[in-house]
């Protein structure tokens, strides 16, 4: 071995050791979001539908831009370690009692200062009532109390004595009602509007604690079963040092749509978090950058699986406005979007829509032409020119046979070229629709290749038509690809590309 290579050699041993030595400390920052508050959603166990209602409290956290969030389905076995990062924790839990250290280590997160948010049934367990099952159920198990919840959300739910004349709590049928801020000068409140409509179960009865703060309140209508009170539905409270926001509302996803939902739930989680709301009035869950990409996607002559949509799904840089056939291409697309994105197949097109897309495209406007979209208009010159290839729906002279297609292939798509669409995408084994026979204009730039036989080598290329950005890529038949998130990243770097975003 050289002086040289054994020097290499040693200091490459020096430096792994540096990085593994004993005792060094990994801070919690290599793992969150820098700047973001952290939040820990307890799930896992509830009698309503966890798994749908998790996932969109989630939704509504992230969309703020705000939070890192994580999400636990066995809450039983928390530690004071595992809570330590966390700044607030999001109960959308109603099921048994938690180990002592679980419940110990919650508790002692909250009273030491940091932030608690009860949802909907999270109220319910660790109480007097027996333990809920999935979709409902009732198990006829009671357990010991857990007092500490109790103080820390500042109510309980209770079972009625008909002897004492003590009711159940509970709820009036589903229906709409009214919910009226009384506090609109609390941080959670303060810039929304007075009343808000939801769909939701209305809960009712709970004994509370004289130490909340009563934030919203709603009349519980004899009509539907109801009290005829105006109950309770948002609150806040103090534990120790820490604060609390409960919200009785979000029986179900579609509850929780409510805008009224969404603001007070994210605007809750904030406060308790941070004891401020920095969060705007009428949050979106699809927000979208001012300077977003306005992008046109053109469909129709062809069926497609629904989850083509999934792909612009959570994009804040791409607005997506979708229009078919016979009316895609009316007006003057250059004024209204920066890029046009090709998922249809047919061959007439009235000739002002025609002259509008020439129009657009002359003037330099994106354009994305998307598998089947590759047989558009046979017998349009400009088109052809424009798309740099043709499927061909039959043998034409000057441009060969008829090409063919197979379903459901899988082949490994490789990236061709140092060029923004590509770049960063690894080779991808995918299952998809092949085109073979397809006529590709000399002078393409190819970006996506593959070997498979029932296929065309060049499955992805760049238009050699100098007005426009053209981006043509034969992938995308179903729902193998749309859900395939390389098949998603592709697309929306080709996209972003033929609209100038992407350099």
């Amino acid at each position: 071995m050289s002086t040289m290579h054994c020097a290499w050699w040693i200091s490459g041993l020096l430096l792994a050791g540096t990085a593994a030595a004993p005792g060094q400390e990994l801070k919690d920052e290599f793992f969150f979001e820098a700047g973001k508050t952290r939040v820990l959603i307890l799930s896992g166990r509830n009698n309503h539908d966890w798994r749908a209602s998790t996932a969109h409290l989630r939704r509504i956290l992230e969309a703020t831009g705000r939070f890192d969030v994580r999400v636990t389905e066995e809450p039983a076995g928390l530690t004071a370690e595992t809570l330590r990062p966390y700044d607030v924790l999001v109960s959308d839990y109603c099921g048994p009692r938690w180990a002592a250290q679980a419940e110990e280590a919650v508790a002692a997160f909250v009273r030491e200062g940091k932030g608690l948010v009860a949802v909907h049934a999270a109220s319910y367990p660790f109480g007097v009532m027996p333990v809920l099952t999935a979709k409902m159920g009732r198990s006829e198990v009671y357990e010991k109390p857990w007092a500490e919840w109790e103080k820390m959300l500042g109510a309980r739910w209770q079972n009625g004595d008909a002897a004492k004349g003590k009711k159940r709590t509970g709820h009036s049928r589903r229906h709409v009602f009214e919910v009226e801020w009384t506090e609109t000068a609390h941080p959670v409140a303060a810039g929304l509007p007075a009343k808000f409509r939801v769909s939701d179960e209305l809960y009712s009865r709970f004994v509370l604690s004289p130490s909340i703060r009563i934030l919203a309140r709603a009349f519980d209508d004899p009509a539907v079963n109801g009290t005829g009170q105006r109950e309770a539905i948002l609150w806040t409270n103090e534990y120790g040092r820490g604060r609390v926001f409960h919200t009785a509302l979000g029986h179900d996803v579609a509850a929780m749509m409510a805008q009224g939902f969404v603001d007070s739930f994210a605007r809750g989680v904030e406060w308790a978090a941070t004891g401020k709301v920095t969060i705007p009035p009428e949050l979106a869950l699809e927000p979208k950058d001012k300077n977003a990409v306005r992008a046109l996607l053109v469909v129709g002559g062809h069926d497609h699986d629904a989850s083509l949509y999934r792909v612009f799904e959570g994009s804040r840089d791409l607005r997506v406005n979708v229009n078919p056939h016979p009316v895609a291409y009316r007006g003057d697309l250059r004024k209204r979007y920066d890029v046009v994105v090709m998922y249809d197949m047919v061959q007439e097109l009235p000739e002002d829509q025609r002259k509008n897309l020439r129009a657009y495209a002359e003037a330099g406007g994106g354009i994305v032409v998307l598998h089947h979209a590759l047989a558009n208009f046979q017998d349009w010159d400009w088109w052809r020119e424009m798309a740099g290839g043709l499927y061909l729906l039959k043998d034409r002279e000057g441009f060969g046979k008829g090409s063919t297609y197979k379903h459901d292939v899988d082949l490994e798509a490789r990236p061709a070229a140092d060029h923004p669409v590509v770049r960063g995408l690894p080779p991808m084994w995918i299952r998809d629709e092949t085109y073979k026979g397809v006529w590709q204009a000399p002078g393409i730039l190819p970006l996506l290749t593959t070997s498979e036989a029932t296929s065309n080598e060049v499955i992805g290329w760049i238009s050699p038509y100098k007005p426009a950005r053209v981006v043509v890529i034969q992938l995308g038949h179903g729902r193998e690809a749309h859900e395939n998130p390389w098949f998603q990243r592709l697309l929306r770097n080709a996209m972003l590309w033929a609209s100038g975003r992407l350099k």
